[in-house]
């Protein structure tokens, strides 16, 4: 197979100071992208700033014989999404490819999270998804063209303890990811989720001495396949970590219909209800809510 490129694309990335935004900057780079390496350089708690660290990433990018630019604004604000998206259209003049990687995290038991710590996390993932895809999603659809890939987490889809704010941001973004799917399949633009898993500060204070290598170049050639122009995925979840890939998708039990139901109905049937031998499965690219009504409208009128 020929070498899979990015020739001619502009790309954004952020959080790529470090981690696997680092990572998915250096790969597209070293592939022809012109990047725009986003980094605000906070703590992962999103603490303090450094804007040092994105213009390290762009030195070995171009060091490499590489073009890429750095950008410090915060995904969390509005105005700092329009600043990204403006840098990538003063030096490189569109985009292409989104990766909104930027994360942080404030653990803790749900019980005594803050207001503002589920506030501000939220602003990072889903904020950050949404201002960004405002900037970008028009103008690549008006240019006929484009790729967006949402970063979620094993979190986002299973959960995890004393993370509800990240959890919840990684899997708000899957939403919107299936949304932006549906709207851009008609003007060539394409938005899928990855779910990653990697050594990088993040994963800071978990133990993690029997784990097998899980660094973030064994993640970065998924989020590059989404990225490229011959993906034909989209509004799909696929999943890279310690050198696994899998595609992750909502199932539904087959399911049962009657024309009335009570509480004791539905506790008497329960496990008819959650049997799993007969999975549906409805994809959200081309028409996946439809199908849903569709297959539940379809048991009650056959009965």
């Amino acid at each position: 197979m020929d070498e899979m490129r990015f020739d001619g694309r502009v790309a954004i990335v952020t959080g790529a100071g470090g981690g696997l935004g680092r990572e998915y900057a250096l790969l597209l780079a070293s592939r022809g992208a012109k990047v725009v390496v986003n980094d605000l350089g906070t703590s992962r708690y999103g603490e303090g700033s450094d804007a040092g660290l994105a213009g390290k990433v762009v030195d070995e990018i171009r060091a490499a014989g590489g073009e890429a630019v750095a950008n410090g604004s915060s995904v969390a604000s509005r105005e700092g999404c329009a600043a990204i998206a403006r840098t990538a259209l003063d030096n490189y003049g569109s985009i292409d490819i989104l990766i909104h990687n930027a994360t942080i995290n404030r653990p803790g038991p749900f019980r005594d999270m803050t207001y503002e710590d589920f506030s501000e996390v939220l602003d990072v993932h889903v904020g950050g998804a949404f201002h960004l895809a405002k900037e970008a999603f028009p103008r690549m659809c008006d240019a006929g063209y484009g790729r967006i890939v949402l970063v979620s987490s094993i979190a986002g889809l299973y959960g995890d303890r004393n993370i509800a704010a990240y959890s919840t941001g990684k899997g708000a973004v899957i939403g919107l990811a299936n949304a932006l799917a549906l709207e851009g399949a008609d003007h060539g633009v394409t938005a899928n989720c990855i779910v990653p898993a990697a050594q990088t500060r993040l994963a800071e204070g978990r133990d993690t001495d029997g784990f097998p290598p899980w660094g973030p170049d064994l993640v970065a050639p998924a989020a590059g396949w989404l990225a490229h122009e011959s993906c034909p995925a989209n509004g799909q979840l696929f999943v890279a970590l310690a050198g696994r890939m899998a595609h992750a998708y909502v199932a539904e039990t087959r399911g049962v219909y009657q024309p009335e139901w009570t509480i004791e109905d539905v506790a008497g049937r329960a496990g008819e209800i959650a049997d799993r031998s007969d999975q549906q499965v409805f994809s959200p690219v081309p028409r996946g809510f439809y199908d849903h009504l569709e297959y539940s409208f379809g048991m009650a009128k056959g009965g």
